[in-house]
């Protein structure tokens, strides 16, 4: 190739001059470029971070402390973005919306290292710009002066600079604080009966990097030797539950063959809740409504192997079908790739047919913005309406699918309130099926703390350590 350096291959030479390596300019730092690539791609394409990260940093050959550093720069940023946003609009004297978007987002990452991290100002600064160099030409000096002026404070003087006072919007201060948008810091307040303390908890914990939790499959792994096997711990409250400190789940043999999966702790109680809730009547027809991606079935489905049962999972998206199929291989599982709406309308869901029913309903996703920082951003007031609407007509149709005697569960990651009691209250009072509610605190781990009054359950990040799941269990009579 003309121009490439001596015994350099393609790939070698395309890292390079995508890295600013040319014309006898420094390379850029590997992990922060991998960082921006990131950032950039889920701003630019409106990409996941956890999709593209990890394909990211093989390219680049990042491994170790590296790949752990690109990592952080990517999901602090991300999460951050709200808090970053401002003190970057007033570093600049201009709104940041109005920068290049490269230079804006590998600003972004710069002010993340200068607020965030230990990384030496004159280190982030001089690299950041080094980065801008290479993606956003003649933009150097900007970059340096903006940056140069972010180091002019800590982030609490910043915030104190850019925040409402707390006294007089205490909504308003909490969004900026810890970077979440204004309606879902009101909708988490709300949810949690209007503690500002308690908000500030939950916002806090949001913002940290949540630890990887496996679920260890029943009948083929107990999760003590799990946990010895990949070097873990069990779990708090899930029997089922193998907590880690990082690394590569996926690659575990244990996750591998079958044994386990990932899955968050708050997900595995909400599922095993149903499995336990007392049903009138015989025990061996399960459905899980809304099946895709198959965490749920999958522990479900090796639930049902003990209890000789069988599991009916429901998936409209014909990709996400295929994902519970994969998930739930070799267990007493059977996918159909449906609108779980058509309970009583498709021959494979009979009305009054099935003893236990999951619906876990798509939803804002509010409960785990800590495991997609990207979501916060993403997400406004007005999706509410078409979820929710979403919701009532699945959870209408799983009870209709339900048997006298048999039990539903309504499971959403959102505490948003209208997402929780107002869409199950909606949706079983214009169902036309008569049902009463379970109290969910009974069949969850015995001394489990923060779960309220019943009969419904909100899980909760900084009280449980899991995702912000909800759960009602109604029994239909």
């Amino acid at each position: 190739m003309p121009g490439s350096a001596p015994g350099r291959s393609s790939r070698e030479e395309t890292a390079a001059r995508r890295s600013g390596e040319r014309r006898g300019r420094p390379p850029v730092d590997r992990p922060r470029y991998a960082a921006y690539e990131a950032v950039a791609a889920v701003h630019r394409d409106d990409a996941y971070a956890n999709l593209v990260l990890p394909a990211i940093l093989t390219d680049a050959g990042l491994f170790g402390r590296d790949a752990a550093f690109a990592t952080e720069l990517t999901y602090g940023t991300l999460r951050h973005l709200g808090t970053l946003d401002a003190v970057l609009t007033a570093a600049a004297g201009r709104d940041v919306q109005r920068i290049d978007p490269p230079v804006r987002d590998a600003l972004r990452i710069g002010a993340y290292q200068l607020l965030h991290t230990r990384v030496p100002a004159h280190a982030a600064v001089s690299a950041t710009v080094d980065l801008v160099r290479a993606v956003g030409q003649g933009a150097t000096g900007f970059a340096n002066a903006v940056l140069r002026e972010v180091a002019t404070r800590d982030l609490d003087e910043w915030v104190t600079r850019l925040a409402p006072a707390v006294e007089s919007d205490p909504i308003g201060h909490l969004a900026l604080a810890y970077s979440h948008p204004q309606w879902i810091v009101r909708a988490f307040n709300e949810a949690l009966g209007g503690d500002l303390g308690e908000t500030t908890r939950l916002l806090i914990e949001d913002n940290e990097r949540p630890p990887v939790h496996l679920c260890a499959r029943p009948g083929l792994i107990d999760p003590v030797d799990l946990a010895d096997e990949v070097g873990g711990a069990p779990g708090a409250f899930s029997p089922y539950a193998v907590y880690l400190a990082g690394g590569a789940p996926g690659e575990l043999a244990a996750v591998a063959d079958g044994r386990a999966h990932v899955q968050d702790e708050g997900s595995q109680l909400v599922a095993n809740a149903l499995a336990l809730a007392p049903v009138d009547g015989p025990d061996g027809r399960w459905l899980d409504l809304c099946a895709g991606p198959g965490g749920k079935s999958g522990l479900l489905g090796a639930l049902a192997v003990q209890r000789d049962a069988r599991l009916t999972a429901v998936e409209v998206a014909e990709h996400r079908a295929r994902l519970v199929a994969g998930a739930t291989r070799g267990l007493p599982v059977t996918v159909l790739n449906t609108d779980g709406r058509l309970v009583g309308t498709e021959p494979k869901l009979p009305e009054e047919h099935f003893d236990r029913v999951l619906v876990d309903a798509p939803c804002t996703g509010l409960g785990s913005l800590r495991r997609r920082p990207e979501s916060r951003w993403r997400r406004q007031p007005s999706d509410l309406s078409a979820l929710t609407r979403l919701q009532r007509e699945l959870l209408a149709a799983g009870l209709r699918a339900a048997r006298p005697g048999g039990v539903v569960a309504y499971v959403t990651c959102s505490p948003h309130t209208v997402e929780t009691h107002v869409t199950v209250t909606e949706a079983a009072r214009r169902s036309g099926v008569p049902v009463d509610f379970v109290d969910a605190r009974t069949v969850l781990p015995a001394g489990m703390p923060g779960l309220g009054d019943g009969p419904t359950v909100q899980l909760w990040p900084h009280r449980h350590g899991t995702d912000a799941m909800f759960l009602a269990l109604l029994r239909r009579t």
